[in-house]
């Protein structure tokens, strides 16, 4: 997560309020776009979108994986 440049108050934003669609193997991917206005690795972006890839467990997500998309 760190690594990536997302932190848990987004992916769990990104869960909660963004677009949600099926992706292989009966997971779900949610994805939300945020100003970002700062610098990632030396270069300046506006935004950024955060897909999270999760599995969902009854009540519960388990997330697999995220992807940071910097714009």
């Amino acid at each position: 997560m760190e690594e990536r440049g997302a932190s848990e108050e987004e992916i769990q934003r990104a869960i909660e309020n963004g677009h949600a669609r099926p992706a292989k193997f009966g997971r779900r991917i949610y994805g939300m776009t945020f100003p970002y206005g700062d610098y990632w690795r030396e270069q300046f972006y506006e935004y950024k979108h955060i897909e999270v890839y999760g599995v969902d467990e009854g009540e519960d997500i388990i997330v697999v994986t995220i992807v940071v998309k910097y714009f």
